[in-house]
């Protein structure tokens, strides 16, 4: 019998890149019971079944599976979680608010934004803006948990799970989704990107923004800004980075004109590598980075892609 509900996030045709690192926390904690919920998305359940750890896959069919609300996902995870220990996803807009409201109805304990698994009822997760990473123990029983997948190796491939085909169950909200605005992108999504290279208030404007995207565009990277660029309107708000903005882990981080707030930093600390870029010497993001340049960045940074692209 499986030990815990897995939530799989996917867009319909391919299962969302961080599962595989969801599917990593997972098997420290038992055998999974994976819930895709979609609308033709039975090639996503399909791929969920083929991951170690796996004992069955749950497929739900339904037009209003296109574009799930919190309250459907949580009326299907209360309707099939029978006598797991454990309801896990990967912590996104996804799924965040139908476990929080799964574990309000069900009173059961919750922890977000974990970090590590440490034993069956320990658990690393962040505090205080990233500032401390505690180990909190939890009572027995019901335990709901968001992953930061950034934290996990990916789960290995192999397995052969049952795919069992089950009926929505409609959601005692009357609520839908009326639309979804995507941006597109031939950049890699800044969430699971090897490179990053983010830009602060340092730019100075956003026109100015643009230096950053021909270097993240010559080194393959992903584009990103602290949030101070972001309430400056040089950018748009999905390129935040930092614990009120999206987490990442890349191999490498380039942080251009970027002073280093606690809330940033709280979103690059799997980085395995950090390279700064700032005029001022005391600037915090120093502390962190792994290769400092002080200097002024509308002379570096053009040089740096005009070598990049050559």
């Amino acid at each position: 019998m499986s030990t815990l509900l897995v939530l799989a996030e996917h867009n319909g045709t391919t299962l969302a890149p961080s599962f595989a690192k969801l599917m990593g926390a997972a098997v420290a904690l038992g055998k999974a019971t994976v819930l895709v919920c979609g609308k033709g998305a039975k090639a996503v359940a399909d791929d969920a079944a083929t991951y170690q750890g796996v004992e069955k896959v749950l497929y739900a069919e339904h037009d209003s599976f296109a574009r799930p609300t919190a309250e459907a996902l949580c009326e299907m995870l209360d309707a099939h979680v029978g006598s797991a220990q454990y309801v896990l996803a990967a912590g996104s807009s996804y799924s965040r608010g139908a476990l929080a409201r799964f574990a309000a109805r069900k009173g059961a304990v919750m922890l977000s934004d974990v970090l590590a698994v440490d034993g069956p009822t320990s658990f690393t997760r962040p505090m205080y803006a990233g500032a401390v990473n505690a180990k909190v123990d939890v009572p027995a029983g019901l335990t709901v948990l968001t992953v930061r997948a950034t934290a996990f190796a990916e789960g290995s491939k192999g397995g052969n799970a049952a795919v069992e085909a089950i009926a929505a169950v409609p959601a005692k909200v009357a609520n839908a989704s009326v639309g979804v605005e995507l941006t597109k992108s031939s950049r890699p999504e800044l969430g699971s990107a090897k490179v990053v290279v983010s830009g602060g208030r340092g730019l100075g404007s956003k026109e100015n923004f643009k230096i950053i995207e021909d270097l993240a565009d010559a080194l393959g990277a992903a584009v990103g800004a602290s949030r101070a660029a972001v309430d400056a309107g040089y950018v748009p708000n999905d390129l935040q980075v930092g614990q009120t903005g999206k987490v990442v882990a890349p191999e490498l981080y380039v942080a251009v004109g970027i002073s280093g707030a606690v809330q940033h930093l709280a979103g690059i600390k799997g980085a395995k590598t950090i390279v700064a870029i700032n005029k001022d010497p005391n600037a915090p993001i120093f502390k962190v980075a792994d290769y400092g340049l002080v200097g002024d960045l509308f002379e570096i940074i053009p040089q740096w892609s005009g070598k990049a692209k050559g």
